[in-house]
């Protein structure tokens, strides 16, 4: 079983010419990127940290980051990557929950991490400043594993909609599976190319980077997300892979230079984060006509929970279980993993912990460990079902569902009945509170033009969405609240925290005042 050094060892020895990583005018083979890697080991060694030392790093992702990430995976260190545009005390709170030794910073994190650093007394690398810790010209040795399977790799955070992100640490034989099986699922050849920008810190960006090495693969850096510069890259790097959440999907298809960009030279999509909605499905795959077409369905915790390889002949499912998993629906409530739904019965998705990606529990969250797994099972808080073919759909999260005049509402299904429209060009549900119902279904829309309540509520009634899931409301947004990887904020919505556009029949609520009835 490999470790991850000796992964990256026999990615260089079979592709040591082929090109591993781009970044603007860095361009480095195997052969190359192994130097530099050699080089920030031996910085790291000579630093004092040791095999089991956390280094935070809260970086974009530029070729040193993902140098840094491959030198911790040689020495046994864990990498714990953050997101760049956390404050000051989120950075502190990591830096105290991991016991970091060293927290590597660029220019837009330097002020948020300077402060942590001292207090907490460790040591802090500035990449804008200290150049040398990436110099090409420093003596150094061939870097050699010194990591085993079983040691830590690194160390993702989760963000929670309340109280501190939890830590989920994963051991190098986790994480080279994952990557295994990205390759597998995705029928990634030798020397893909493959878009770098979903973040380092997130699983996502992780297994795009760790899968390119299997296959002798390129990464191409995008430090921050710009649909323009992004499809400049595919263009100019001739990408033949892209695996990013919806919403960048969106923005790109979207962009006006999208239509005059070559995208021939790709060949397989990949989607992830969030459900997509049927219209963005169609739209890619008529834009793309890709070879495939993958809805990668997972966590932090289980990379992969399920996988559907042909997305647009069934929309909105995830497919069947992965090829190191096992899936369950359990019954809502009861927190057990035996008693499992009906097909066609919502209930709360569960993921075995006996597979080769998972993890083991959360670090130091053994109130968190006691919550999200039983008996064997990760209880992962989506809700969905299994239809009668066996294919399994998630519904959403099951602290998002709408429970309105007594029934479940899932805010998924909505979100595609309504995206469907043509003059809708984003749409998210939430639930929001009413005196009658407990909550009313509410329709946060971007619109393309100045379509009015009264028709979109015309075209969930042909579209034979059941009365009780039509929206009440619908309220018209310039934009719609998200995460930085792009993943909507649907808390915000329920909250309030929005900036309702237009007024009049545009804003107002919909005349749905007739009796529900499923």
């Amino acid at each position: 079983m490999f470790d991850l050094g000796t992964s990256f060892l026999a990615a260089k020895e079979r592709d040591p010419d082929a090109t591993a990583i781009v970044d603007g005018d860095v361009r480095l083979t195997y052969r190359q990127w192994y130097r530099r890697i050699s080089t920030v080991a031996a910085w790291l060694k000579a630093s004092g940290l040791s095999r089991g030392d956390h280094v935070v790093t809260a970086l974009r992702n530029r070729w040193e980051a993902a140098t840094i990430h491959w030198a911790c995976q040689f020495l046994g260190l864990i990498v714990t990557p953050v997101n760049w545009r956390a404050k000051a005390e989120e950075i502190e709170f990591f830096v105290r929950d991991s016991d970091a030794r060293l927290l590597v910073v660029e220019a837009v994190s330097r002020e948020a991490g300077a402060g942590p650093a001292a207090d907490l007394g460790i040591a802090l690398v500035d990449l804008d400043v200290t150049a040398e810790f990436v110099e090409e010209d420093i003596a150094a040795p061939d870097v050699t594993p010194e990591a085993d399977p079983d040691d830590w790799s690194l160390m993702l955070y989760t963000s929670g909609t309340t109280g501190n992100p939890k830590g989920v640490p994963r051991r190098h034989h986790a994480e080279r599976a994952s990557a295994i099986a990205h390759v597998a699922q995705n029928t990634y050849r030798r020397g893909e190319r493959t878009l770098g920008v979903m973040p380092l810190y997130h699983t996502m960006g992780v297994r795009s980077l760790l899968s390119m090495s299997l296959v002798g693969g390129t990464f191409v850096c995008l430090p921050r997300f710009d649909a323009a510069t992004a499809l400049g890259l595919i263009e100019a790097e001739r990408l033949t892979c892209l695996y990013l959440v919806p919403t960048l999907y969106h923005d790109l298809l979207h962009h006006p230079q999208f239509g005059k960009t070559d995208i021939g030279s790709v060949k397989y999509l990949g989607f992830a984060g969030a459900s997509m909605t049927d219209g963005l499905l169609a739209a890619l795959q008529e834009a793309f006509r890709p070879k495939l077409f993958v809805n990668h369905y997972g966590s932090s915790e289980i990379y992969t929970f399920t996988i559907n390889q042909d997305a647009p002949a069934k929309p909105g499912s995830a497919g069947r279980a992965a090829l190191n998993q096992r899936i369950r629906v359990a019954r809502l409530g009861l927190g057990d993993p035996e008693a499992t739904t009906a097909p066609g019965e919502e209930g709360e998705i569960v993921a075995s912990l006996a597979g080769d990606e998972a993890f083991e529990g959360y670090w130091r969250r053994p109130d968190a460990d006691a919550k999200a797994l039983r008996g064997g099972w990760y209880f992962t808080g989506d809700s969905g079902y299994f239809d009668a073919d066996g294919d399994l759909f998630v519904t959403g999260r099951v602290d998002d569902m709408i429970i309105t005049g007594g029934e479940n509402v899932s805010p998924v299904e909505i979100e595609s009945c309504l995206s469907l429209h043509p003059d809708v060009l984003e749409v998210a549900v939430a639930g929001l509170p009413d005196e009658r119902w407990g909550r009313i279904v509410a329709a946060f829309v971007i619109a393309r033009s100045d379509v009015t309540a009264e028709t979109l509520d015309a075209h969930c009634r042909r579209s034979g969405l059941a009365n009780f899931k039509r929206p009440r409301r619908y309220v018209f947004l310039e934009e719609l609240p998200k995460s930085p990887v792009g993943k909507l904020l649907r808390r915000k919505l329920v909250a309030g925290h929005y900036h309702e556009i237009g007024s009049g029949s545009r804003a107002r609520q919909a005349d749905n005042q007739e009796i529900r009835s499923s």
